[in-house]
């Protein structure tokens, strides 16, 4: 590539001038951090380290922390355990998925769901995803249910969300069990009901990335006793085979009690990004929530990216300059069917909105909604900044 010296896109003769062509970043000090610097965490270390509850096999967070979810998801029995991967494969395990078996699934969709099928021996059965905020099409579901499937996955992501209420009525007619993936959504509303309660079972995750963080972690959420009980014969093996930690159960504590609020400040400043955007850059159009009764929670807040607005910059591109910039805007997810061998799945139709996702989704990592108003109006000064130099940047790429 042309050094920054010599390269002609690359002359400061505007203000607004983006990082990847030479001129200042928006937000010199980066993207903020997670997990926050939180005197609370800090006193939850401390004490765990006074009292030795930090390197016991039992204690009492665990089960504070088992109360505390399940009051919060309407009185269901919680099952921690070691990431929200292992939930997945338990709840898996729990409705006897195994060799010969399908499991529905979105074709845009977190890889480990994938993964956890075929670990079982079953298929993967993918369907497409809805045009207008690429999340699972409950239309499509009825269509891939034969009578190998024995449960169908509904993934909350990028702030979208699912029709829980729609997958239910297919679900039940069928008598096919949900479960519902809830790991990016802690603490949100669907349709009046915490998500991860429309399914038979919901899974959290506790990965260092979440707005719940304990480095690593999950829980099950389920009100079948039938399934706890599969899962819980195959877990205990004189000890628990994939367990949450004390520390770990103790450092998501204040994290829990905070939530709500943390929950409304990311709200807050969703809202204040989408008026801005919609006032000022076109081609990148925020994922929404349009289901009563409803409220998204925003690990990650997704975007439709658009490259004719962008002078044809690909999405990722994009995300380089933007991320120049400092602010945490990245690729989503690889769509399933793009990145395994047909021999792997079954997929109902052409998956067109799936394949769009593939390469068009964007997502801002949670950190940055926490921020102030001031913060919000940068970030979009900074996608701004991007699309009126988009020719620029796109001649310096290419040369």
């Amino acid at each position: 590539m042309t050094s920054h010296s010599d390269h002609p896109a690359l002359v400061p003769d505007h203000p607004d001038m983006p990082a990847v062509l030479g001129g200042m970043p928006t937000f010199p000090a980066g993207a903020p951090g997670w997990p926050l610097q939180d005197d609370a965490i800090r006193e939850v270390l401390l004490d765990a380290w006074e009292d030795g509850s930090w390197g016991r096999y039992h204690g009492p967070h665990c089960d504070r922390l088992i109360n505390a979810l399940s009051k919060m998801h309407d009185g269901a029995d919680v099952l921690l355990c070691s990431s929200g991967t292992v939930a997945m494969e338990l709840a898996l395990r729990g409705f006897k998925v195994g060799s010969g078996d399908e499991v529905i699934l979105a074709a845009y969709d977190f890889k480990a769901n994938f993964q956890n099928i075929l670990t079982l021996g079953a298929t993967p059965v993918l369907v497409d995803v809805e045009a207008r905020n690429w999340q699972i099409d409950p239309s499509q579901i009825e269509a891939a249910i034969t009578e190998k499937t024995r449960a169908i996955i509904v993934s909350h992501l990028h702030g979208g969300m699912v029709d829980m209420q729609a997958v239910r009525e297919i679900a039940e007619q069928a008598d096919v069990p949900v479960i519902e993936d809830a790991c990016q959504m802690h603490g949100a509303m669907v349709r009046g009901r915490t998500a991860g309660l429309w399914g038979d079972v919901g899974v959290l995750s506790f990965g260092g990335s979440k707005l719940l963080s304990a480095g690593r972690g999950g829980a099950l959420l389920t009100h079948r006793d039938d399934v706890l009980q599969r899962i819980r014969l195959y877990t205990h093996r004189g000890n628990d085979a994939s367990p949450l930690s004390e520390i770990q159960a103790a450092l998501l504590l204040p994290q829990l009690a905070r939530l709500a609020e943390r929950n409304a400040v990311r709200s807050e400043n969703v809202e204040r990004l989408t008026s801005q955007l919609k006032d000022r850059v076109a081609g990148l159009i925020p994922f929404h929530c349009d289901l009563s009764n409803s409220q998204p929670a925003f690990y990650k807040l997704g975007f439709r990216f658009q490259p004719d607005e962008f002078a044809g910059l690909t999405r990722d591109q994009f995300s380089c300059a933007i991320q120049a910039e400092g602010v945490a805007l990245q690729p989503g997810f690889r769509a399933l069917h793009a990145i395994h061998s047909q021999r792997r799945f079954r997929a109902i139709g052409e998956l067109p909105h799936a394949t769009e996702a593939d390469v068009n989704i964007l997502t801002l990592h949670h950190p940055v909604l926490l921020g102030s108003e001031n913060d919000m109006r940068q970030v979009v000064a900074a996608i701004w900044k991007i699309q009126i130099h988009a020719e620029r940047i796109a001649a310096y790429v290419s040369g």
